[in-house]
C-alpha cells in the first residue's frame, strides 16, 4: 500500500496541494500534519511510520516534508529499510523500491557521512589550534588558585565546611575536590 504523508509548518498554510498530489499518486491512506519541520517530535509522522508494513511505501511530495536534515532522513530510511518499507518522493523523483532509487539514496548517505566527518575534523583542528594558544574550552572555574588558598586557610581555622562552600558559591563536594586534605 502507498501511504501518503503531508506536512505544513503553520496552521495558516494549506495541505490541499500536497494531499491532491498524494491522491493522484495513488496513496491508499494519507497522514496530514501541521508542525514545524525542525521539531523532532512529530506525532503524525511517527504514526505514519508505525502504520507502514513490509512492502508498503511512504510517499511524500518533497523530502523536506518528512525529514529535518539529511542525517535525519538517513535515520528514517534506515529504519524503514530494516522493516522492508520503501520511500518515494514525488518532487525529487526518488523511489527506494527501485535499484536506481536505492543507489541515489546510498549516495546521499555517503555525502552525509562525508559532511559529518568534515565537521568533526574542522572542530578537532579548531580545538587543537585553540589549545596551542593556551585556550581551553568550557566555562571558567569557580575556584581560582587564590580562592583555593583562602578556602584552605578558612577550613584550617575551623570554619564549618558548609559555610566555606557558601562563601565561595560552590557545593561541599566541589570544595572537597579542590581542598581534599580538608575532608574531616
Amino acid at each position: 500500500m502507498d501511504i501518503g504523508y503531508s506536512r505544513v509548518s503553520t496552521g495558516g498554510q494549506s495541505l490541499d496541494s500536497q494531499v491532491d498530489a498524494l491522491v493522484a499518486a495513488g496513496c491508499g491512506k494519507i497522514f496530514e500534519e501541521t508542525a514545524s519541520g525542525s521539531r523532532a517530535d512529530r506525532p503524525i509522522l511517527a504514526q505514519a511510520l508505525e502504520f507502514a508494513r513490509t512492502d508498503d511505501v511512504i510517499v511524500v511530495v518533497r523530502l523536506d516534508r518528512v525529514a529535518r536534515s539529511l542525517p535525519h532522513l538517513i535515520s528514517i530510511m534506515d529504519d524503514l529499510s530494516k522493516r522492508g518499507v520503501g520511500l518515494r518522493s514525488l518532487s525529487e523523483n526518488l523511489d527506494t523500491t527501485t535499484p536506481g532509487g536505492r543507489l541515489i539514496f546510498h549516495v546521499f548517505g555517503a555525502v552525509a557521512q562525508f559532511e559529518l566527518d568534515l565537521i568533526r575534523e574542522r572542530t578537532r583542528t579548531g580545538l587543537d589550534a585553540a589549545r596551542k594558544r593556551g585556550r581551553i574550552g568550557g566555562r571558567p572555574r569557580r575556584m581560582t588558585p587564590e580562592k583555593v588558598e583562602a578556602a584552605k586557610k578558612l577550613l584550617a581555622d575551623g570554619t564549618p565546611v558548609k559555610e566555606v562552600a557558601t562563601m565561595f558559591s560552590v557545593s561541599v563536594p566541589t570544595l572537597f575536590r579542590w581542598c581534599p586534605a580538608s575532608q574531616r
